[in-house]
């Protein structure tokens, strides 16, 4: 059962991506009926961020407080709804209104993943669950360059905002299907790797205790900073990549989405590698600290050829060296997402997850704003893939000056 709930949850984030994603796939055909700057263009995506930023929050909390069951389904209907909604815009302002609820709901997604895999999961399984589950976003931005343009060509950019949305509610019918909570572990099952082996809550512990002792770890912290860092690529990457290709090799909708599906594949296989990877090391004798700082530091070396993307003329070896910083990308953030549901107990994971998300959300907005204004004034990507290149190394050194030894900070968290 907890494959399928896995599969469940791999589906959600696929949902997701592909929603959130819609409105770079339509730029062109957007902008060319409502006639956006590129100033306005980098609102809609400022907005979006924003809006997950506030979201973020108080997501993880309530998560943590009111289940993940009836937390998921919330979100998910409510994102789906606003993805719908996104049909009966007229103009700019209702995009804004449809984008603010849209991120909000799906703030929900990778708190409540992440929750997922520590409440139904083994600790031996999860780092692999982690790894499925991050493959999912790029699974979600792989089939929307490529289903979208389809359906808005052949019936319009509004049908495919319903057909998208509409999807959600299937997802809901099953999600519902499934038992409330886990089973519970056999006779002989081992404590230590029970997916549901947490030590049981302290009487008299309020919630704003338990949140000052999450803000005075040093894991968190190292977290959050490292996060933070990283997801400013991954937003620049998701929403400006489509106008990229755009403006510099005059790809329009359609011819476009092959690039991109590729661009997005090999972000999954860096999802998917990044969980692999660690695990082969730890078999091979490596500790949990080594192999997974390691890894991280592969990652981060094979984003700094980026700015070299800048200096060709043919497409597709920009497709190659975007679409390596997105596998850099997907392999690092998943050997964080990792890290968090190692470090930290089930009923706190949410928690954790959603505070690297509002500041990964913030920063996110603060590169779209500023890609905006570049490419207004100064008409290059440059500043932003320079950017991009070097925070991987800043982040993976930050982490490691909070949290020196990720073996020992496990025993503490």
């Amino acid at each position: 059962m907890r494959w399928v709930v896995l599969a469940l949850v791999f589906l959600a984030g696929t949902l997701n991506y592909i929603d959130r994603q819609m409105i770079a796939i339509l730029k062109p055909m957007l902008q060319g009926q409502f006639g956006w700057s590129d100033l306005e263009y980098a609102h809609l995506g400022t907005i979006f961020q924003f809006s997950a930023a506030v979201a973020y929050v108080g997501i993880g909390a309530l998560l943590d407080r009111v289940g993940l069951r009836r937390g998921y389904t919330a979100g998910v209907g409510l994102w789906s709804a606003a993805c719908m909604a996104h049909a009966a815009a007229l103009k700019l302002g209702h995009f804004l209104v449809a984008r603010v609820v849209l991120a909000a709901a799906e703030a929900v997604q990778t708190p409540a993943s992440m929750k997922a895999i520590a409440e139904w999961f083994p600790v031996h399984r999860q780092t692999l669950a982690v790894g499925i589950v991050n493959t999912s976003s790029n699974i979600g931005a792989i089939l929307a360059p490529v289903l979208v343009p389809a359906v808005a060509l052949a019936w319009g950019w509004r049908p495919a905002f319903l057909l998208t949305g509409g999807l959600g509610f299937v997802w809901l019918a099953a999600w519902l299907a499934l038992p409330a909570t886990p089973p519970a572990p056999g006779p002989h099952a081992d404590a230590a790797t029970s997916p549901s082996a947490e030590a049981p809550p302290v009487p008299g512990r309020d919630p704003a205790s338990r949140w000052s002792n999450l803000l005075r770890s040093r894991a968190t912290w190292g977290l959050v900073v490292a996060k933070s860092l990283t997801d400013l690529v991954w937003w620049f990457l998701l929403f400006w990549a489509p106008d990229f290709l755009h403006r510099t090799y005059h790809l329009d909708m359609k011819q476009a989405g092959l690039p991109l599906a590729v661009i997005y594949g090999l972000a999954a296989l860096g999802a998917f590698g990044g969980g692999v990877l660690p695990t082969a090391l730890m078999r091979r004798g490596w500790s949990g600290n080594v192999a997974r700082k390691g890894s991280m530091l592969l990652y981060a070396c094979l984003i700094t050829p980026l700015p070299l993307v800048l200096q060709s003329h043919d497409p597709w070896v920009a497709v190659g060296f975007i679409g390596m910083a997105l596998f850099a990308h997907q392999g690092f953030s998943t050997n964080l997402f990792a890290t968090a549901v190692e470090l930290f107990r089930a009923r706190r994971v949410a928690s954790v997850i959603s505070l690297g998300a509002l500041s990964g959300n913030f920063c996110g907005m603060a590169m779209l704003e500023f890609t905006g204004w570049v490419l207004t004034h100064h008409h290059t990507y440059m500043p932003m893939f320079a950017i991009s290149a070097t925070v991987y190394l800043v982040a993976l050194m930050v982490l490691h000056l909070l949290v020196p030894d990720l073996d020992r900070a496990r025993l503490f968290s």
